[in-house]
């Protein structure tokens, strides 16, 4: 007898009532694609739960692996068995015994097959008796236990685990639509993005290049960083837009003062043209109120008026500390930091304006086309795919 299964709870997306399939199938898709690494594993869906069969897979890593998959509450390791009172008692005592430190548990049935003879209430004395009288040493504890057995007797079989272990939470990722990220390579803008695919969005990425001012290593900073953001959302498309031209221009003939509200909105522009091209209906970004100059709330409200496109700003109401532990837990922290910096410390002004109006902006921005510019940069846009597992680069390790 062994932990063959992997049971997977759902969690809010549970509620969904009338568009729950639509969820479990996005899920149950997402599981799969997850997965691939693992080709001897098998995903079942039923209800209200969904199970992967290990056949042999490595347990440890596979839990891993899901519990970075959105629109999982909790998983835990199951045994499963046929429907026999005895069955069932020799799985919950195999499973206590798993943890060989425990010495107290606890015995929680559920019978969603009601047509099993024997009551949950009965189920859980005769299970803990069984338990009690095979083993030594130990104790029911119903408040505090070091293990509680769950033992849920289903329409196909009796699962039993003793262990939860949490979840992603959230959405499955691509439930709730599309949005492009403002991907700039520092430490806000990949933690926007996993929070935006918590809620079940799908992202893709605009990155603004400024070659020669941004280096080669600017770009593949930016482009491992789309990498390390497949562990969420399986496949993140980059697209890398030159923007040299454009800075350049708002250098020479903006008021050195609004250069920074200026280019914000600029790159706006260009995000909102490439989201409509590519049927997107929103865009995300990595701003923090108060954090710098262009994101104070006249930065905001001036850089909002060039797009009626919706702005989503996870991290808006955060501290840089939490956005920072955040970071390190999903795996970009390392990567964001190495010494590479993006276009917006390019011409960096010394006293940029932090309570910018809209006025002045489009006052300013009369005085120069950018239309032509902006064109430009679209044409030579460069998309690339990437997709969960491909490799990040290392090279850099040695300069943090």
């Amino acid at each position: 007898m062994n932990f063959e299964h992997i049971m997977i709870r759902y969690g809010e997306m549970a509620l969904k009532k009338k568009n729950r399939n639509q969820f479990e199938r996005r899920l149950h898709h997402n599981i799969i694609e997850k997965l691939k690494p693992y080709p001897n594993t098998h995903v079942k869906k039923t209800r209200d739960r969904m199970y992967v069969l290990l056949n042999g897979e490595p347990e440890d890593e596979v839990m891993k692996s899901l519990q970075e998959v959105f629109g999982i509450h909790s998983l835990s390791f199951a045994v499963k068995t046929d429907k026999t009172e005895e069955l069932i008692k020799e799985a919950a005592l195999f499973a206590f015994q798993a943890d060989d430190t425990a010495k107290t548990f606890k015995v929680s049935a559920k019978r969603t097959d009601k047509q099993f003879p024997v009551h949950s209430q009965d189920l859980n004395q005769h299970l803990g008796g069984y338990i009690l009288a095979h083993t030594e040493g130990v104790r029911v504890d119903v408040h505090n236990p070091d293990v509680e057995l769950k033992v849920e007797v289903r329409h196909d079989a009796a699962y039993v685990t003793s262990k939860d272990y949490p979840g992603a939470g959230g959405l499955p990722v691509g439930t709730t639509g599309k949005s492009l990220l403002l991907l700039s390579g520092g430490i806000d803008s990949p933690v926007a993005g996993y929070l935006t695919m918590k809620r079940g969005v799908e992202i893709e990425a605009v990155h603004f290049h400024s070659p020669p001012y941004t280096s080669e290593r600017a770009k593949q900073k930016v482009l491992d960083l789309a990498k390390a953001m497949t562990r969420y959302g399986n496949r993140v498309k980059v697209h890398v837009v030159p923007f040299t031209k454009v800075q350049q221009k708002i250098h020479r003939e903006m008021p050195e003062g609004y250069s920074m509200t200026i280019m914000r909105r600029m790159m706006m522009r260009i995000s909102e043209s490439l989201a409509n091209n590519r049927e997107i209906l929103s865009l995300t970004t990595g701003e923090s109120l108060g954090q710098v100059a262009s994101q104070t709330m006249e930065s905001m409200h001036a850089i909002n008026d060039v797009t009626n496109y919706p702005i989503i700003r996870p991290l808006v109401s955060m501290d840089k500390l939490d956005i920072i532990d955040l970071s390190k837990k999903i795996g970009t922290y390392d990567i964001s930091i190495r010494p590479f910096e993006d276009c917006c410390t390019v011409f960096l002004p010394s006293a940029p304006k932090t309570r910018p109006t809209r006025e002045k902006a489009a006052s300013y921005e009369a005085h120069a086309d950018f239309t032509d510019d902006l064109q430009e940069a679209l044409r030579q846009t460069e998309t690339i795919e990437f997709k969960s597992g491909d490799t990040i680069n290392k090279e850099f390790e040695d300069l943090l």
